[in-house]
């Protein structure tokens, strides 16, 4: 099915303006800018409260990285006709207050000192089924915002930003961990919940009305439906392969990174903070210059070649060793997040471009809950085998895992397209 998403109505001189210009986008792009920032703070917190205050586990370590993503194991499929069912803006708003609800739980529960792991994989869990819902609905709402010509532009800025808020968000959380403690860190995240909040709620454009508001219909032919559509488009379907088996590898980093740094390389936690932090510059790089390579190479084509060094700059982590190379994680994962983001920009942007309006939240959520749905196995075989085999090798590994994901979209029809449609 080529079925396109049509432009937003009234196409009027100021719908032509910039994005930098456009205000609704502007408060989007910056309540998320400041959201991502906290997510990241608690990235790099939530691991190291289990460390360093509750003494955890590599095992247990790798269970809560597990916690964060099992939702969309679990809840990503439902939620796909229940985002397509309403707007879109208020869900999302109700996730980031509920969001900021929970993140403030861990540092109040520091504070009478009755924090333990039941509460931080209780947090993990149900933030995770939140995120679920907000993702789903964030990705579904977009094409109701910008132009479809915008689409991959507005990605590029927003992935941009992400990586921002991980290059600030890991350096800040690091330095806040050491001054104030792990748990109270946490604090930032549920600020900065409430901000996004905020933003989205000064948000004008009205959101059309959903086509399906007011059905009764029945939830499991519409999840099939959502499935239907995901499998059976010959370049969606491949997309979806590359990524599931790529988020299966890099969470085994994930659900790795804090133990190798803290145990195998001896590092502190400013030290984490400015390695985690400085490799998110790559992502940021990757976000700006996403417009600008898409028109010299192709916005299909950026789906799958920079995808080609993946597993090269991931055999730079496990190299690593104690002391001046630690800079080599760094590095590997700045290549990483440069491919990631011009990966994701295009992506998410043909996905956006070939679905429509109405399948578009069914869509997502099929998509999230294949691709994500790795991602739970993934931390649970990274702290499972990284116990008994070790981090380093399981590392290795993972470099190794994203050779074969990319051989998905390689040998797919998407090589034979140059762009991303946009009619």
């Amino acid at each position: 099915m080529t079925t396109t998403v049509p432009a937003p109505e009234q196409e009027t001189p100021a719908a032509a303006k910039s994005l930098w210009r456009d205000r609704d986008f502007l408060l989007l792009w910056g309540g998320q800018t400041i959201s991502e920032i906290g997510s990241n703070i608690m990235q790099i917190t939530l691991p190291l409260v289990a460390l360093l205050t509750l003494n955890a586990s590599t095992f247990e370590v790798g269970l809560l990285t597990a916690a964060t993503t099992l939702p969309f194991l679990l809840v990503a499929l439902p939620a796909g006709p229940v985002v397509d069912r309403v707007r879109k803006r208020p869900l999302m708003l109700w996730c980031d207050l509920g969001r900021m609800v929970l993140a403030a739980s861990i540092p109040v529960a520091a504070v009478f000192d009755v924090l333990t792991m039941v509460q931080l994989y209780v947090v993990a869990l149900v933030m995770g089924v939140l995120t679920v819902f907000f993702a789903i609905a964030y990705q579904s709402y977009l094409p109701s915002l910008v132009r479809k010509d915008q689409l991959v532009d507005a990605n590029g800025k927003l992935g941009s930003t992400q990586s921002f808020a991980q290059l600030t968000g890991a350096s800040f959380g690091g330095a806040l961990v050491t001054l104030i403690g792990a748990a109270r860190a946490v604090a930032a995240d549920a600020i900065s919940f409430g901000a996004s909040a905020l933003t989205l709620f000064l948000i004008r454009t009205p959101e059309p009305a959903p086509k399906q508001a007011g059905e009764k219909r029945n939830l499991r032919a519409e999840i099939a439906e959502g499935l239907r559509f995901v499998v059976g488009h010959p370049v969606l379907r491949k997309l979806v392969m590359s990524t599931a088996m790529s988020n299966f590898f890099g969470t085994i980093v994930l659900s790795l990174q804090t133990v190798y740094l803290v145990r195998e390389l001896k590092a502190e936690p400013w030290v984490i903070g400015l390695v985690m932090g400085g490799s998110a510059i790559g992502g940021l790089a990757g976000g700006l210059i996403a417009n600008w390579v898409g028109k010299k190479i192709g916005t299909a084509r950026m789906i799958w070649l920079p995808a080609l060094l993946l597993g090269w700059a991931g055999l730079l982590i496990p190299a690593a060793q104690p002391g001046w190379s630690t800079i080599l994680v760094a590095v590997g994962m700045t290549i990483l997040m440069v491919i990631f983001v011009l990966y994701n920009s295009s992506q998410v942007s043909y996905r956006q471009s070939i679905t429509p309006p109405e399948l578009l939240g069914r869509m997502n959520a099929s998509v999230r809950w294949i691709m994500w749905g790795t991602m739970p196995l993934g931390a649970l075989a990274g702290g499972a085998l990284g116990t008994y085999v070790g981090v380093r090798p399981m590392l290795t590994v993972s470099a190794l895992g994203d050779w074969l994901a990319v051989l998905f979209i390689v040998f797919s029809p998407l090589r034979k397209l140059r762009d991303v449609p946009k009619d």
